[in-house]
């Protein structure tokens, strides 16, 4: 088998209305970047790269500088084909950003080709099943635009969903967030989960100060409560609050995440498959993660195609935790296959099907084409 053709499809799916956390950091559309993978034996692959913006620049670099690796290799050698990839955007002097996003989707594509061909789904291509059933939170609830009454509805929506965690945008300040947390954890009651979310909002003095206010009441984690190349920064906090403080992200590849891990920076690794470097990579990510005892908990803000993917690896990984699942509305999440992701009590179950186990609307990819 040989890769004969390899399409980079940007997609830009316009929303109804603006999602943000801040007047400042406000998203108008939720983009793709996929990339689809053609062999000569008319096995196609698909994957995806997480793209707030810009997915055009993505398939940029799939069209002009990966594509060329890939033509007639065999797409089934996925750790060789890694390498010759990462070696070239390295050489490039460009190992992060939207190189390694590029990286992320062609590396997904390859395994869905893998899978496809043997006849097997991806998770039992990594190892085999820890579990069938995918625990995964609801995210998020954002405050920009809501007052607490607002935020305590959505919060018990999520719960009415059958979610038993669901995650809250904080950095709104701390008198405001201090609030948004007391009025949540009082909607949902004691025994959901309750994440927090700063995206980077704090300083390390003022995370520590405030951190310790949402330990009273029982706060789940504190996500990236400051900003994530800031190492010292994340190592103070860790020390400092009893609670979990994950992250993760922003980084990519297991390079990235060696300082993060092997300097007790975090208690809980965050890393996107469609970003991070593809399922392959951060399967070594959660390698490294275990080697320490730290869990994994995958940020997944992409398309159908990224949150599946997402949940194959965790169905493979012993020291998983449990996933995000993003409950904005994205017509790219929900409109992009024939085979809508399903929750049930809090859990998603795995696809039995070969590769990822979806299918693509190509009506759908041709109303959001850039």
């Amino acid at each position: 088998m040989k890769i004969i053709d390899i399409q980079a499809i940007p997609l830009s799916a316009p929303l109804d209305v603006p999602i943000g956390r801040s007047q400042n950091y406000t998203y108008s559309a939720k983009y793709a970047a996929l990339a689809k993978i053609i062999t000569n034996e008319g096995v196609i692959g698909i994957g995806d790269a997480l793209t707030p913006k810009g997915p055009k620049s993505v398939c940029a670099i799939i069209a002009e500088i990966i594509k060329p690796l890939l033509i007639g290799q065999d797409p089934t050698q996925i750790e060789v084909l890694w390498e010759r990839m990462y070696q070239s955007i390295k050489s490039l002097g460009c190992n992060k950003g939207f190189m390694m996003m590029a990286i992320a989707a062609v590396d997904i594509a390859l395994w869905d080709i893998l899978g496809k061909t043997v006849r097997m789904p991806i998770y039992k291509l990594l190892g085999g099943c820890f579990r069938e059933n995918i625990r995964v939170y609801a995210s998020s609830i954002y405050f920009a635009g809501r007052d607490t009454r607002e935020i305590a509805s959505a919060a018990e929506r999520f719960v009415e969903d059958g979610f038993t965690a669901i995650k809250l945008k904080v950095g709104a300040g701390e008198k405001r967030d201090i609030e948004n947390v007391q009025t949540v954890r009082k909607a949902i009651g004691d025994d959901v989960h309750l994440l927090v979310d700063a995206n980077g909002g704090y300083d390390r003095f003022a995370a520590i100060k405030i951190g310790r206010e949402f330990e009273k009441h029982n706060v789940f984690w504190f996500e990236e409560p400051i900003a994530h190349e800031d190492i010292e920064g994340y190592i103070a906090v860790s020390r400092a609050l009893d609670m979990p403080v994950a992250a993760g992200e922003c980084e990519f590849t297991r390079y990235g995440f060696r300082e993060l891990v092997a300097r007790s920076a975090v208690d809980i690794v965050q890393p996107d498959v469609s970003k991070a470097g593809g399922i392959s990579e951060c399967r070594k990510i959660a390698n490294l993660a275990s080697a320490f005892n730290i869990p994994y908990a995958p940020h997944v803000w992409g398309s159908a195609v990224s949150h599946m993917a997402s949940l194959h690896l965790a169905a493979s990984l012993p020291n998983f935790l449990i996933c995000e699942l993003d409950r904005l509305p994205n017509p790219l999440r929900e409109e992009l296959t024939f085979t809508p992701i399903q929750v049930q009590n809090g859990y998603v179950q795995i696809s039995q099907e070969p590769g990822l186990g979806i299918e693509l609307n190509e009506e759908i990819i041709r109303k959001y084409t850039i």
